[in-house]
């Protein structure tokens, strides 16, 4: 049997789905981007979780940013847009939220608050639906769209996450949509393993953005040491091979962590932060600078619908 529970605590305000069954259990937090707080199974009697996250409200209120975006909503696009300037049908528009050195980074909704408008549990699952109505705050981005995200957690310690962005406004609309969960499997990311499937990286110049031209990739084709492996970089995806799509394992601990998605998501991004304590594993829609470059970019009519789907499921390795 599954349930779902509200829960006070650090100042945050969650919602925890939990599988009565195995003990595993999601933490999420409408308030914070519609925030993956914890992730957490029941190994070897204790709390296991995988994701790594803010201490309290006030942690997240001064440090969403500076702490690297822990588990927050993309949206309306993700990582950088060159100089924060772009065209679209024949209209320049410059972003005036955050910037990391001189380009705008990852959307409009990292900080803002999502309301729950649906929740449901049963025997096989437990649900919960958030919405954030998005209406032209930023003049760089002066659209309005309504973004609904929906956590499920099924048995096995699988947990869905889907997105719907719907186009309100009076003309189409570009768009981009993405996830910025941080994995942690209770060891340096040295000591993990890894593996994706792709062929290929796309190429960035030195402020992090597409140049056009992508590079052939195998390096982690198969399960591999991350070792002292730096990342922040972005690769197209190979669904050829099938799913999991991405496998961080630790073998030491016989724990792993598989993502599944589908076709909505062509693209993952990597980042390994400084204290190598977690690693960034991104979902997204289209690269870097999309907005400039088309590179996965979604153009919205008025009305219209998009719809993205990712999984995270946990697994003891026997």
């Amino acid at each position: 049997m599954f349930s779902i529970q509200n829960k006070s605590e650090n100042g945050f305000d969650k919602v925890v789905l939990k599988d009565e069954g195995n003990g595993t259990f999601a933490e999420i937090i409408p308030s914070c981007s519609a925030m993956l707080h914890a992730f957490t199974i029941i190994k070897d009697g204790k709390e296991f979780n995988v994701i790594e996250s803010y201490d309290n409200a006030e942690d997240f209120e001064k440090n969403v940013t500076s702490k690297g975006f822990l588990g927050t909503k993309l949206s309306p696009f993700v990582c950088r847009i060159n100089k924060g300037k772009y065209n679209f049908e024949g209209r320049e528009f410059t972003i005036e939220k955050y910037y990391d050195r001189n380009n705008a980074l990852h959307g409009m909704l990292y900080d803002q608050p999502f309301k729950v408008t649906a929740r449901q549990s049963n025997k096989n699952s437990a649900a919960v639906s958030m919405m954030h109505e998005y209406r032209a705050a930023d003049q760089g981005y002066p659209f309005n769209y309504a973004c609904i995200i929906t956590y499920e957690l099924e048995k096995h310690s699988r947990l869905n996450v889907f997105t719907q962005i719907t186009n309100k406004d009076e003309v189409s609309i570009p768009l981009q949509d993405g996830w910025h969960p941080y994995f942690t499997l209770d060891a340096k990311i040295d000591d993990l393993k890894l593996q994706f499937r792709s062929f290929e990286m796309v190429e960035f110049n030195d402020e992090l953005l597409p140049t056009g031209k992508l590079i052939p990739y195998k390096e982690f084709d198969k399960l591999k040491e991350l070792g002292d492996t730096f990342f922040d970089n972005c690769f197209t995806l190979n669904f050829s091979e099938g799913q999991p799509i991405c496998l961080l394992q630790n073998s030491e601990k016989n724990i792993e962590i598989e993502i599944h998605t589908d076709e909505s998501y062509p693209y993952l991004q990597l980042y390994t932060p400084s204290h190598r304590n977690s690693i960034a594993i991104e979902n997204i829609s289209g690269a870097p600078d999309a907005f400039n470059n088309g590179m996965g970019l979604k153009t919205l009519q008025p009305g219209e619908s998009a719809n993205f789907k990712t999984s995270y499921k946990i697994t003891l390795i026997t």
